[in-house]
């Protein structure tokens, strides 16, 4: 039996143009993953392939020719003929200071060795920040496998969506207001004390550390990888 075609693949392709590079999107695709598929990255921190795009860091905006403000690439759906300058000065200025204001509230100690922030702040070359951090919450380590660093977290949402929609364990939540609005599991419960089922979807989903391998785990240096099976569900 055939396999079903993709519509997405066979249907006419949407024409744009980045930074003076034509682009063809895919029907349904947005900015950046248009730019991705065809070697473009656009910075970005709350977006993660495969997820549910939020649009609430703004690391990733463009500028869209006779469109008065910024636009979120990971929302954003192109159209035919579309200019789009994601390098030009207001695109990358407006970039620079989002990573430059999160970095300000970045703990001195570094729990993941990849960070996603540390990795954007260094293409746009953000060497450090102007401003004031916050007061840094403490540090959960309740969990048996997992380490909860707050304090490193920028409240992208990605493990929010990572627990709650691509789980379905609905966990992970975002609670308060304000300063005070941070992630909490279930009820603000200690993640050791809560029903979280050590699943992992979150860690791998969070950029900077603030969700990690307990016991330092994520921080040694791998030496080789190999193909196994997870022996913790039914999955596999």
């Amino acid at each position: 039996m055939n396999a079903p075609i993709d519509a997405s693949v066979t249907a006419e392709s949407i024409e744009f143009s980045l930074d003076g590079q034509t682009m063809k999107a895919r029907p349904g695709e947005t900015i950046i993953q248009a730019a991705a598929r065809q070697g473009v990255d656009i910075p970005h921190l709350c977006y993660k392939d495969g997820y549910r795009p939020d649009g609430n860091c703004r690391a990733c905006v463009v500028e869209i020719e006779g469109e008065r403000v910024l636009a979120p690439s990971c929302c954003r759906a192109p159209t035919p003929g579309m200019k789009v300058k994601a390098e030009s000065e207001r695109a990358v200025k407006a970039q620079k200071m989002v990573v430059e204001l999160l970095l300000s509230d970045m703990p001195e100690q570094t729990y993941k060795p990849d960070s996603e922030l540390a990795h954007w702040a260094e293409k746009l070359g953000v060497t450090g920040s102007r401003f004031e951090g916050r007061d840094q919450p403490a540090c959960d380590q309740s969990h048996p496998a997992m380490s909860v660093n707050l304090d490193a977290c920028i409240q992208c949402n990605r493990c929010v969506r990572a627990c709650r929609e691509e789980q379905g364990n609905d966990v992970i939540g975002y609670a308060f207001r304000g300063s005070a609005s941070k992630i909490v599991f279930d009820q603000d419960d200690p993640m050791g004390a809560s029903t979280c089922v050590a699943c992992g979807e979150c860690v791998q989903a969070c950029p900077t550390g603030a969700l990690m391998p307990a016991g330092g785990v994520g921080m040694v240096k791998m030496d080789k990888t190999v193909d196994s099976v997870c022996p913790y569900c039914g999955v596999g």
